[in-house]
């Protein structure tokens, strides 16, 4: 291949990809995803705070009986400390045996 025929080509590959690329912006956009898209509210039955380990840490949720609540975990889940508007009790520190070791109204 001579220096005209390596130009040409050269040439004729630049136009060509400038050309592909004006065709491919303008014709395959898409909308952004939804993770790029800032939300204003996220929606979920519980949501989960886990250590480097895995273990839960915290928790806000709703229970069984549709109750909700809010829960801290110790490193060990040995104690652990409950906020819930709909029980008697609304703030509880339990044991890991579930012993309520302190509460209140």
């Amino acid at each position: 291949m001579n220096r005209k025929e390596f130009a040409a080509v050269l040439v004729v590959a630049l136009v060509g990809g400038f050309l592909g690329g004006l065709c491919a912006d303008r014709f395959l956009t898409v909308e952004p995803a939804l993770a790029q898209q800032r939300m204003k509210v996220v929606n979920s039955e519980e949501f989960l705070l886990v250590d480097k380990f895995g273990r839960t840490r915290a928790g806000l949720g709703l229970d069984a009986n549709g109750e909700v609540g809010f829960v801290l975990l110790g490193k060990e889940g040995n104690r652990s400390l409950h906020f819930t508007p709909d029980e008697a009790q609304a703030v509880k520190l339990k044991d890991k045996a579930g012993k309520i070791l302190w509460a209140a109204p």
